[in-house]
């Protein structure tokens, strides 16, 4: 396995602390200006953004004090209570883009609104399938940090670095322990990752670039398919598995790291490969009839509750990959078209993806 560049902590220790790497940087956000100009597609998207953030701000923010989805089934009143709270976090992805595009202080201010509220409310509790919803205002914060007063700041970051911590502290000592390398450790490495670079914290940024060479180690095997497929027999979790590996890979190599997606583990294992192995399922070259032989028990608890997706045998629907594709693009410019054939002429809610990874700025 090729080894991660030498100088790659030394680079972690002289980004600027306003760097931008889970999203749009300033060069982004200028080349989105233009497109929104001249693509209507993207001018679409961003309209669509702003219609989000028109309507937050004449709303009011709606922490949780414990983000429950973990292990709840549909209909669980803690997990509709998390689902309700957790719209926030659209809404704060939203105001910051849109305060980026247009400069309007009152976008800027709401969306500092909401995170402070959520900084103040939310106490971490090292779940990773609960804290992997807190993308958007994670992705939020590092777009408008530059822009927030040092008090603020100061505050949101201490609570996203709180929330960081208790997903190291919350890992499993006992590495045979599934949780320590299935789905539940790509979606902590995510959390983890995004939070280090979003923060500038070199601590944070280290240890998951570090646990992410190990976790593709063994997780991702050499014909292309995951353990969580193996002990799921789904597709649903292969993707659900691949997403936070993609989001993570795509934040290192915006700072100047390693390109994960191709880089390949000692088995030969790799992003690129298991990203490519997905392919004939999502085009629908091949189909796969889902959580047939699941190992374990919560597949079956939501099958005998109704969910839908979950009853053993049910076939994986190709449009279930487009995020997975959408996130591979920014790597790999063949996924959009791919991306594109399988999306058709529906709209969808990965576009805004696409559209990210193929400015790459």
């Amino acid at each position: 396995m090729r080894k991660i560049y030498c100088l790659f902590p030394i680079l972690l220790l002289t980004l600027s602390a306003n760097a931008q790497f889970l999203g749009f940087s300033p060069a982004g956000i200028k080349q989105l200006k233009e497109l929104d100009k001249t693509n209507p597609e993207i001018h679409l998207l961003i309209k669509q953004q702003k219609r989000i953030a028109d309507q937050a701000v004449d709303t009011v923010p709606d922490p949780i004090t414990t983000i429950t989805t973990e292990g709840k089934l549909k209909g669980d009143p803690l997990k509709i209570a998390t689902w309700h709270a957790i719209k926030d976090f659209k809404k704060i992805y939203a105001l910051a883009i849109i305060y980026k595009l247009y400069g309007q202080p009152i976008y800027l201010q709401k969306a500092t609104t909401y995170l402070i509220a959520w900084a103040d409310t939310n106490q971490p509790g090292g779940n990773p399938i609960n804290d992997t919803n807190l993308d958007e205002a994670i992705e939020g914060y590092d777009l408008i940090k530059s822009n927030i007063k040092a008090g603020d700041k100061l505050l949101i970051s201490d609570w996203l670095k709180r929330t960081a911590r208790a997903e190291i502290a919350h890992m499993p000592k006992n590495q045979d322990k599934e949780t320590g390398y299935n789905n539940w450790n790509s979606h902590r490495l995510k959390v983890i990752g995004e939070i280090g670079f979003a923060t500038s914290d070199t601590t944070l940024r280290e240890f998951a670039v570090n646990a992410l060479k190990k976790q593709l180690e063994v997780n991702l095997l050499p014909d292309g398919s995951s353990i969580d497929f193996k002990l799921r027999d789904a597709l649903h979790y292969h993707v659900y598995d691949l997403e936070p590996l993609l989001q993570l890979a795509i934040v290192i190599k915006r700072a100047g790291g390693t390109d994960y997606y191709i880089d390949k583990t000692a088995t030969g294992a790799s992003l690129k490969k298991s990203t490519e192995w997905l392919l004939p399922y999502v085009t629908g070259a091949k189909t796969h009839g889902e959580f047939v032989h699941s190992t374990v028990k919560f597949d079956q608890d939501r099958a005998r509750n109704g969910e839908a997706g979950y009853q053993a045998g049910v076939l994986f629907k190709p449009a279930s990959g487009l995020k997975t594709l959408a996130l591979a693009a920014y790597f790999d410019p063949s996924m959009s078209s791919v991306y594109q054939q399988v999306r058709g002429q529906t709209i969808s809610a990965e576009d805004w993806q696409l559209m990210l990874s193929n400015i790459r700025n």
